[in-house]
């Protein structure tokens, strides 16, 4: 008992600083600086580039194949096997991007990308070999359980591409007019730093690093990663194949992938703070079920925490689409909210699968999790090809929602079976109820006419004293755990 509140006592104290810290920075990336870029150089260009940025993410699995989450599950489960296989795996990893150049450059010729969009596109694939590495080094600084030292990394790119674009859209620097190519560059500058910076700290953790060539050990790496690697390449396919396809389908795809683009920034945001999550969850999942400690408490914490901010940002979402395109954009507003009011349903399903996909991780149910992707996969690119002729944008938002609750349906399902939770039926009331008062307020607040910021803030406002009320938040016991870690 005592093992597994001071779990909980670690969960809640570094998610904590966890979104501090990320909240203070990734926000503004997104909101001030990316949305920023948007509106210099317009819907077609950038458009462009969200479907060439998604594309590169398409085979990004062959940098990694799985050794990332592998890796932070084997590491939090034993720490001593740090040294001999950060060793190996940093060779393995420079074979594997050589790897995902020639075929992701190859593929994208054949796709009919020419010219300058491949240009951009080696840029934005050398980007995704850098963010690879950084996060491979994370896993271990994961696995470590030092998630201090992994926060702080984890918003360090994001704050040296704010002070670089910054520079470059607001620091007058230049006479010319910002340029796409401009801000895939940043990028590049940023991961290269951080990736610096973030071996030198991992590298003080082992007594003697040494660069080894060994067929042997990577084939028993692989061996033993491939499971995360298909399950992660499933789902980058219906994660981020809809931008790709709506630019290669429809006559004026830059421009309604560039609409689209605008619409899922918000929900990229909130998936942002999601994430965090199994970052945090995985190596203490592994850690409890290695130890045989209970975890359906945790679990339920966990999901209570993304829950609630998920299902009060998908009512305003719906809500307020309008207003919130309406302040961030100055074109395309009225299809982009049309979008936006769909696409930010996702943020509930998707938050969800960042518990119990990550539980289920964890334990090593790799197989049902791949039957489970690969059926979102199939489904997702179906409904694509039908619905995106059709509807443009708007079809690939309906296509995701679709693809995004039956998946973390399936995976919630799954954890509850393998696990043998009990389903509590007061507690699925709750939910249900705050579910539809949460939107109820948020309906009832959009109908009068003050700023729709003032509106907005007093129906979340109400959604959390509602969630009080349900007892779907209890700080009470949030403070119990806290004080009881530090005795």
């Amino acid at each position: 008992m005592r093992a597994e509140q001071d779990m909980q006592k670690k969960f809640v104290t570094n998610l904590g600083f966890l979104l501090l810290l990320n909240l203070l920075v990734k926000p503004f990336w997104i909101l001030g600086i990316d949305r920023a870029v948007q509106n210099s150089v317009g819907a077609e260009s950038y458009g462009l580039y969200a479907a060439l940025f998604n594309f590169s993410f398409l085979f990004n699995i062959l940098l990694d194949v799985g050794i990332t989450n592998y890796n932070n599950r084997n590491i939090a489960q034993h720490n001593h096997l740090l040294q001999k296989h950060l060793s190996g795996i940093l060779i393995l990893r420079l074979v594997l991007s050589f790897v995902y150049f020639i075929i992701s450059f190859g593929i994208a010729y054949l796709l009919g990308y020419r010219d300058s969009q491949l240009g951009m596109l080696c840029i934005l694939l050398l980007n995704q070999a850098l963010i690879s590495f950084i996060l491979y080094l994370r896993s271990n600084i994961a696995g470590l359980h030092l998630f201090k030292t992994d926060s702080m990394i984890s918003v360090l790119d994001r704050f040296i591409m704010i002070f670089l674009c910054g520079a470059l859209l607001w620091g007058n620097i230049t006479d010319k007019e910002f340029q796409i190519e401009w801000f895939v560059w940043a990028q590049t500058c940023a991961y290269f730093i951080t990736a610096i910076l973030t071996f030198l700290i991992l590298s003080s953790k082992v007594k003697k690093l040494r660069i080894k060539w060994d067929p042997k050990f990577f084939l028993i790496v692989l061996k033993q990663s491939y499971p995360f690697a298909i399950l992660i390449l499933l789902m980058t396919f219906y994660n981020r194949i809809d931008s790709v396809m709506i630019e290669r389908m429809l006559p004026n795809g830059a421009e309604q992938a560039g609409i689209y683009a605008q619409a899922y920034r918000l929900l990229d945001a909130a998936n942002m703070i999601a994430y965090l999550f199994s970052g945090l969850l995985l190596p203490m999942f592994s850690q409890m079920l290695k130890h045989k400690k209970p975890i359906e408490e945790l679990a339920e914490l966990s999901f209570s925490f993304i829950a609630i901010p998920a299902i009060t940002v998908m009512a305003c979402g719906v809500f307020y689409s309008r207003d919130l395109m309406g302040i961030l954009y100055h074109e395309h507003v009225e299809e982009s909210s049309m979008v936006f009011m769909l696409i930010i349903n996702c943020f509930l399903a998707i938050s969800s699968v960042y518990i119990f996909g990550t539980l289920l991780t964890a334990n090593g149910n790799l197989k049902q999790l791949n039957i489970v992707a690969l059926s979102g996969m199939i489904l997702n690119v179906v409904l694509n090809l039908v619905l995106i002729p059709r509807f443009q944008a708007v079809g690939a938002a309906v296509a995701s929602l679709c693809t995004q609750f039956l998946t973390a349906g399936a995976q919630i399902l799954l954890a509850h079976y393998i696990f043998k939770f009990k389903f509590r039926w007061t507690l699925g009331i709750r939910y249900f109820s705050f579910i539809i008062l949460a939107f109820s307020l948020f309906w009832f607040t959009s109908n009068f006419n003050s700023f729709f910021i003032w509106r907005a803030g007093f129906a979340a406002a109400a959604c959390f004293l509602l969630a009080l009320v349900l007892r779907l938040i209890r700080p009470i016991e949030l403070f119990r755990l806290i004080k009881y870690g530090d005795n």
